[in-house]
């Protein structure tokens, strides 16, 4: 398996927005009415969101390339980009996508990885993300590898108030 992480920059604009809506959609239809989902995928993922949020300089993206075919990505944000600012030595995953096909692969450990060599190469002492706390298999996945639940904070799908464990690995 020949596996490739790529920057992500404006000219993969709508590469990204293609793979954020079909890798949301696969992992949380099933838990949304599909107004909600509609709607959030619309919002999220719009190009103006997308566009904003690449040319963030406290952002970064990585696509997630296996044997050539683009099978998810890596979205880290730093300092005023996280989403909780949870301080100036923290590194903030704000999503690890992948579509389900290539799930089980070990790919959430090469994405998981990354965040982690980006964060010691900006001299970051810590890592956090947020999950949902009905995703069990992210939630345990996390744990493995070194996570901790340190808080929660809400997420809004639609209308519907959803919660997110909010996850530390300090390096």
């Amino acid at each position: 398996m020949n596996i490739q992480l790529i920057q992500c920059t404006i000219e993969n604009l709508e590469t990204l927005q293609t793979i954020s809506r079909d890798t949301f959609y696969e992992t949380f239809h099933e838990q949304n009415s599909e107004e909600s989902m509609t709607t959030y995928l619309n919002t999220a993922f719009s190009a103006v969101k997308l566009t904003a949020e690449l040319e963030n300089k406290h952002s970064l993206f990585k696509l997630l390339y296996v044997n050539e075919e683009l099978a998810g990505y890596l979205k880290v944000n730093i300092d005023e980009a996280q989403s909780e600012q949870l301080g100036p030595d923290a590194l903030e995953v704000e999503r690890i996508y992948i579509l389900s096909r290539f799930q089980k692969l070990g790919l959430g450990k090469v994405l998981i990885n990354e965040a982690i060599k980006l964060a010691n190469e900006m001299n970051k002492n810590k890592i956090w993300l947020g999950v949902w706390e009905k995703n069990m298999n992210a939630i345990a996945f996390y744990e493995k590898a070194g996570f901790e639940k340190t808080g929660s904070h809400s997420f809004f799908m639609g209308e519907e108030e959803q919660i997110d464990f909010i996850m530390t690995k300090h390096l």
